[in-house]
């Protein structure tokens, strides 16, 4: 029951679970299915009903044309119901969708796409954490220049900073696992939320369909109540988030003018990141492609917002703009996630840039430590100063923090009047000597790491 590819799936479905028509369909099936199964076991269906309607169910039905049919009812379940029923012995079709409405169906296939899909992205973050870890341990104490608001800052290392996408990408996943582990549910509720048709049977035939689909049994039924849609979107919206971040780092630290990071090739491979019109290029695809897709997930997200206001027993419109809202935002967070993981395990390092880039900022990025060790003689406030001045006259000429502060000679006279040594200077400006807590933090990071990937129990 496959649709044909789209233009755009190779960047915006990759590797996600599906989550098209044909896959709406067929979580709908499924659910028709269980509740025939759920109905004979409950004893309000003949022996062999189930059996019949779940054999009917795998068949081959037309979404196009259930579709069409829904424009006079307003969803497509009724379409499927009649067709099914059609597929079915005479005897069995009574058993079709007794004591269900359309949306029990809707949402219980809705929590059954969010499963599958919540289920790949856990296992592509988990894949991109692990690549993280990698490149988190082999760059340990590899120094590269921090940067706040875009500027250079105090130096850090590359490890530090792959230890934060890494344990960005462990929370994210944990909220998936946990989402998907509690938060969904069954519907089934029937007309208004009271099983009436079904009497006194119908919690029971709840908790056994259920059992037959592996989902959770909710208190009662949740028709106007979208806080389990909603979980599923702020589990996807903090994926996206972690994997966002990465993007941008490694788009930003691969420009041509900072080289300290460039995306591998692709699978067995190939180049990748070409251009139309310059040859030269080797764009960041993997980077792109993920922020192509968590991009358009903030408005996803939003929509669903505004539609968990429902009114009544049954929404009118606000349920209804749940359907690919919620489909589209499983698909483009799974595929972002399965482009991080690739980018993750294709990322190149340059730790030789790293360093060239600190040092073409002629040790500017330093001044806070230089400013800490004339404090303890000249003042915390005074020590500010001075080194302030010193780094506006060396941009400014385009000269080094260490000539400024010992060339100048009104400066030079206020250093040595500290006590302070040109190699106390020099020591000073040594970027692997003011990391601060920068290894600590990151083997903190790898050590929750692997706890984390240990076996339960």
């Amino acid at each position: 029951m496959a649709e044909h590819a789209g233009l755009f799936d190779g960047v915006f479905s990759r590797g996600a679970a599906a989550t098209d028509g044909e896959a709406w369909l067929r979580a709908m099936l499924d659910a028709e299915a269980a509740l025939a199964r759920a109905l004979e076991r409950a004893g309000l269906a003949p022996a062999g009903a189930g059996a019949a309607v779940t054999a009917a169910a795998s068949g081959t039905f037309d979404a196009g044309e259930i579709g069409r049919q829904a424009a006079s009812t307003g969803n497509p379940v009724p379409g499927l119901v009649a067709a099914l029923r059609k597929a079915v012995p005479a005897e069995a079709a009574d058993t079709v969708h007794r004591g269900a409405t359309s949306q029990d169906i809707i949402d219980t296939a809705a929590m059954l796409l969010a499963r599958s899909a919540l289920a790949a992205l856990a296992a592509d973050l988990a894949a991109a954490a692990g690549r993280c870890a990698g490149l988190a341990a082999a760059h340990r104490d590899t120094v590269m220049a921090g940067r706040t608001l875009l500027q250079q800052a105090v130096p850090v290392t590359f490890g530090l900073v792959a230890a934060g996408w890494l344990t960005s990408l462990d929370e994210a996943g944990e909220t998936v696992a946990r989402v998907r582990g509690e938060r969904l549910a069954v519907q089934f509720g029937g007309a208004a939320g009271t099983l009436a048709s079904l009497g006194a049977d119908g919690p029971a035939v709840a908790r056994l369909l259920a059992a037959e689909l592996g989902l959770a049994v909710p208190v009662l039924p949740w028709h106007t109540d979208r806080s389990r849609i909603l979980a599923v979107a702020a589990a996807c919206a903090g994926a996206s988030a972690a994997l966002a971040k990465i993007a941008r780092d490694v788009t930003l630290l691969a420009q041509s003018e900072v080289g300290e990071v460039r995306e591998g090739g692709g699978p067995g491979g190939e180049r990748r990141g070409g251009s139309s019109a310059m040859p030269h290029k080797q764009n960041p695809v993997a980077a792109i492609a993920v922020l192509g897709c968590t991009r358009r997930v903030p408005g996803l997200v939003a929509t669903l917002i505004a539609a968990g206001e429902q009114e009544h027993q049954r929404a009118a419109g606000a349920w209804h703009a749940e359907w690919e809202t919620f489909a589209d935002l499983l698909r483009v967070t799974g595929s972002a996630a399965s482009w991080g993981a690739d980018l993750t395990g294709g990322l190149v390092v340059d730790p030789a840039r790293m360093r060239a880039n600190l040092a073409a900022s002629h040790g500017l990025p330093l001044a806070e430590r230089v400013s800490g060790l004339l404090a303890p003689a000249l003042g915390r406030s005074a020590a500010h100063d001075l080194v302030a001045r010193a780094s506006a006259d060396a941009a400014a000429v385009g000269g080094t923090l260490r000539e400024s502060l010992l060339g100048e000679p009104e400066l030079a006279s206020r250093v040595h009047g500290a006590g302070i040594t040109g190699a106390q200077i020099d020591a000073a400006l040594d970027p692997a000597g003011y990391l601060g807590s920068a290894a600590a933090f990151t083997d903190a990071a790898l050590d929750a790491h692997a706890r984390r990937s240990l076996p339960a129990g």
